[in-house]
This record gives structure tokens, sequence and C-alpha cells, in this order.
């Protein structure tokens, strides 16, 4: 056999990208994830925000007060009233990396886009870019497409105010056949609203504007849920607002500049300690963190001269030069608000003094059940676990995950074909226990339930979760649906942080295969399935699989490797969850059977 050859290393291997290049060859680096507008973080939507993030910044230094955008059959246009880009910079601004004013405090004090890269990144990965400038009764154009120039030109501006356009179409080369959710854009829409306080973003001609700020924000994360009215300050750098409900986690919002940083950072530890030191102080006792914080909905906003972002995406701040003089401007800020709000804060007071009391008779329940288990098995019974787990303060195991599977068959497949290094199995008897109306004493009562929380390290707190991934792996019959919803229904009411964090997904498995002798087509619903039919002929299998332990370990094991199909369960409100489960798994069953037959008369008459 001819021995291969290696190939040879040398200066010809060596290559220079231009920024273009690199932005189109390396998009993760600048934009994140690409996806096709399914997800919330997906590419399309920082593309959107990076523009929108410029128009802000001219609000945010006193220019304009309206923004209008547009968005149709995929074309995204943004058209903000601000200054307008100087003409003689203007293809340099939005082609040339580490270009733009940005970099100057006279111009832009409190601007997100510090690194000269977003606008540029959103001309490199699209089809089509166009930016025109007006200033001073002129304007100036120029043409891009995938981030080459093809035209420019200029001229009177015909009475057009001061400002910017910008008009783009997302390439589809990089982020597929893509599509704008319209409930993500709004999302994103109220929260530049909540962050910019009389600020009108024009969207397909529905306004959205909010004089509130953040007090709007936290008003509408909680409505009738909220346990007294919201704390709101207000100052030129400092924004927080924050209430309490009967939630058994805490929820927080944080910004810096205007950009939502949903991984936090020293901002948003600075808020949770500060306060913590207000509530302690005011009350003069010494209550724990987790008494004071748990139910509470939060939000902080800060404006920052030199922000320090873990990424371009800047979903976590790093600037821990500020902690101390934070915590002490959020501490003064709450004890004042406290002061000033006595029925406020005897309400406060007595949701951390009933949390505290139920922290410690749940205490006494998780110590006998921990005995009770201890006496059992040192082991957890039905875990199989993996060699690695997750350790977030070491970076590691980031790639292990857990499936939770129904009944000895299922888990036997999955058994048979994992991963040993990465993939566990824990393994339900039965259908679990539904907790929707439960209080937080039952899970701990509950043999199954408690060996879950054992298993996933959740039962003191969810920071020590042991897998990345919490992937319920259940049936696609009516039984499996249902115990998949009795299980989202038990991380939602007692760990919904592990949602929230995008720890839980439901695994995809072929509903249906079709073969022949030369070829096999696994299929996740009844339109694949009439394609592969369609597509192998006369004469082929179809197998309908009823349950995951009819799918054989051989093929199982695709189903679980590197093409793993998992859908993520999100939430997109917080405060609706809980109606949410009181409607679906709580005890109105009337209702709900009214609602299924409503929607099943619907669905036959269509």
């Amino acid at each position: 056999m001819a021995k291969k050859t290696e190939p040879i290393y040398d200066e010809s291997k060596i290559k220079t990208l231009s920024s273009l290049e690199h932005i189109r060859l390396r998009t993760g680096m600048y934009i994140g994830r690409t996806g096709d507008g399914a997800h919330y973080d997906d590419g399309i939507y920082i593309l959107v925000k990076e523009v929108i993030d410029n128009a802000i910044d001219e609000f945010i230094m006193g220019h304009g007060r309206q923004v209008d955008i547009a968005i149709a059959d995929g074309v995204v246009s943004v058209r903000d009233y601000g200054r307008g880009i100087p003409h003689g910079k203007l293809v340099d601004c939005v082609s040339t990396i580490n270009t733009g004013a940005k970099y100057n405090d006279e111009v832009f004090q409190f601007s997100v886009g510090l690194n000269g890269v977003g606008t540029k990144a959103v001309n490199a990965l699209s089809a089509s870019f166009t930016v025109r400038s007006f200033r001073e009764g002129r304007f100036a154009e120029a043409v891009f497409e995938k981030g080459k120039l093809v035209s420019e030109k200029s001229g009177k501006a015909g009475g057009e105010v001061d400002g910017t356009f910008v008009t783009f179409r997302p390439d589809t080369a990089i982020f597929g056949d893509y599509r704008f959710k319209e409930e993500h854009l709004v999302r994103r829409l109220r929260l530049y609203t909540y962050l910019n306080a009389g600020l009108t973003l024009r969207y397909n001609g529905q306004d959205f504007v909010s004089n509130g700020g953040l007090l709007d924000l936290i008003r509408e994360e909680t409505e009738e849920e909220a346990v007294y009215e919201p704390l709101h300050y207000r100052s030129k750098m400092l924004e927080i607002a924050f209430t309490h409900c009967q939630r058994f986690s805490e929820t927080h919002f944080s910004f810096v500049n205007g950009q939502f940083t949903s991984d936090g950072g020293t901002h948003l530890s600075a808020f949770r300690e500060g306060v913590l030191k207000a509530v302690n102080e005011f009350a003069k006792k010494a209550y724990e963190g987790d008494d004071v914080r748990e139910g509470m909905v939060g939000a902080i906003a800060i404006r920052l001269k030199d922000p320090i972002f873990e990424s371009q995406t800047k979903n976590k701040l790093g600037n821990s030069e500020i902690r101390g003089d934070l915590v002490k401007q959020v501490k003064d800020a709450v004890l004042d608000l406290l002061h000033r709000n006595p029925e406020v804060a005897e309400k406060l007071l007595l949701k951390v003094q009933d949390t505290e009391r139920l922290r410690k008779e749940l205490q006494s329940v998780k110590k006998m059940a921990r005995e009770r288990a201890k006496a059992i098995s040192l082991r957890i019974p039905q875990l199989k676990d993996c060699k690695h787990h997750l350790d977030l303060k070491r970076g590691k195991g980031e790639d292990s995950m857990v499936f939770i599977t129904e009944g000895q068959s299922a888990a036997g497949s999955i058994v048979s074909c994992r991963d040993v290094n990465t993939q566990a199995i824990f393994t339900l008897k039965g259908k679990p226990m539904n907790v929707c109306d439960l209080k937080r004493e039952a899970i701990y009562k509950n043999d199954e339930l408690y060996n879950l929380m054992r298993a996933l390290n959740i039962e003191d707190t969810v920071d020590l979760l042991r897998y990345q991934k919490i992937v319920l792996a259940t049936d696609a019959d009516v039984d499996g649906l249902h115990i998949r919803n009795l299980m989202i229904t038990f991380f939602l009411r007692f760990f919904e942080p592990l949602v929230l964090r995008k720890h839980l997904f439901i695994l995809e498995t072929p509903l249906f295969r079709v073969r022949t002798k030369k070829e096999t087509i696994y299929c996740y619903s009844e339109k694949e399935r009439d394609a592969a039919m369609k597509k192998l002929g006369k004469g082929c299998e179809v197998t309908r699989f009823k349950g995951l332990g009819e799918i054989s370990p051989h093929e199982f094991k695709q189903f679980i490797g590197p093409k793993m199909r998992l859908s993520p369960v999100e939430v997109d409100n917080t405060h609706a969850v809980g109606d949410v489960l009181d409607f679906y798994m709580g005890k109105n069953t009337p209702e709900r059977r009214g609602y299924i037959m409503d929607f099943l008369v619907v669905d036959e008459a269509v």
C-alpha cells in the first residue's frame, strides 16, 4: 500500500484574510450563532440589533427621538433622525473594521458599538446592503453586495431631515432559508424602549414607546403577580427597578449602554448584592441572599464609558473595577426607596420573612429525604451516569447531557449506543407526579422526583447542575407526550432558571422509517414520510415507531450522535408561566376540556 504523503507546510499555506473574508468565514466570532430565525438569539436578529444600536446611540447623545424600522420579505430598513454619517467617511464607516466615531468620547460617550465592527458585519453578511446619509441638505449613498462596494452617489437631499438610512437583506448563503419571527422582533424593540424612555420606535407602522423605563419592564413582566408596586430609581448613569412575586426563583434583566446582557456580569452581581445589603440594613437583620432574592423580578441598566464585554455579541459585562462603587450606589438607592415607601417596605419584609420560614421548614424535609435515600442505596438506582460532568467554574463538561427516559426498553436502546463519556440516562418509573399545584416540600417527599434532583445535583441550588443538557426522551405517543408535559411542569415550577438558561431540551426521534433494500429514510413527520414514499416508489417498507424501545440500538445511535435533533424548551414571557401551567396542568378540568373540544372542532373543520 502506498504511503500517504503529508501535505507540505510552507509559506504558501499561510493566508491573510481581508476583514470582509474573515467575517464571512468566521461568522460566529462576530454575531454568535447563525440560525434561521426560529431562535431569539439567531444571527439575523443580531444584524437588526447592530443597525438599530447605531440609531439608539444618536438618541442617547440627544439627536433624534424617533427611529423608523420596516421589515418585509426578508428585507430590513432602519431610518434614524440623528446627525447622519459624515459623507466623506460613509463607505469606511460601514465597510472598514476599526473605523468609526465611537472611539471619540466627545461625539459618543456611552456607545455599545465600541469595536467598530457591528455595521461592518451586517454589510459583510448581507446579500445586499445600502446606506444613505443625510446632512445639511445633501445626501451620500453607498451600495454593497456581500460586503463589496458596487456603487456610490451623492447630491441634494430634497428636503430630507438629517439622519441615516440603512437597508439590507441577510445573505441566504450564510443564514439559509431564514424568516423573521414577529414575537422576537417585538421583544427586542420593547427592551429598547424600556432602556430609552421617550424614544419612539415605529416598526411597520406600529409605535413602541415607554415613559417609565425599567419600571414599565418590571410591571409588564410581573403584572398581577407582583407582591407590591415595583420600586424604581433612575439617575443619569444608573437605573434599577424590582418587585417580588410568589415564585421559587429570581428573574433579572441587565443592560449596559442599552445592550441587553443576557448572561449578566459585574453590574448584575453588584445589583443583587446591593439589594441584599439595603434590605438587611433597613430591617436590621442578617437575612440570607436566597431568602431576600427568591421571587424577585429585577432590572438594572448602567451607562459606562469603557465597557468590557466577553465577546462581540456583548452578552456579559466584565468590568470588575466598577463593582464596589456600584454595590454602594444600589444599596443607597434601595435604602432611600424603602424609607420613602413604608407600606411597600413592610410587604417586602413580610415576603422575605415568609421565604426564610419556609426554607427552614424545608431543611428538615430535605434532611429526611437524604436519610431516606441513603438508607435505600448509596447510588441513585435509576441513573446510569457518564464519566464527564459539567463544571461551570472550570469550563468543563459543556458537552455532557442526561436523557430522561420512560421505561426500561427505551433506556435500554440508549444505554446500548450512548457515549459513556458524555451521555447519562435517568429512567422514570411510570408517570411522574403532577406538581402543578404542589408546594416545594412535595418534590422532596416523592422518591422518584427526589432521585431525579439528586441525579441532576440540584437539591440545594441549580448552580451545581451536573449536566449541560437535560434531554427529555419520551415516546411520541399520547402517554409519552403527557410524561414530557409533566416533566416540563416540574422544571418550570420549581427550577425555572434551568429552563431560562437553556438547559432543558426535547429529543426529536423519527416517527417513521421508509426503506427499500438500497436506501433507508427516517421521517420526523407525516409530510416527510409521504415525501420519502414518493421518492422511493412502490414496494417500499414503512414502519411507524410507537416508542423509543422499538428502535434498535444500531439505529438509535445516529439519533443521539453528532446529528442529534434537540428542540430547546424556551420561555418568552416569564410572567405567563404560572397561568399557562395552571390552565394546561392544573385542576381546571372543565375549561381545559372545553378548550380541547373547541380546538378539535376547528381542526376538523379545516
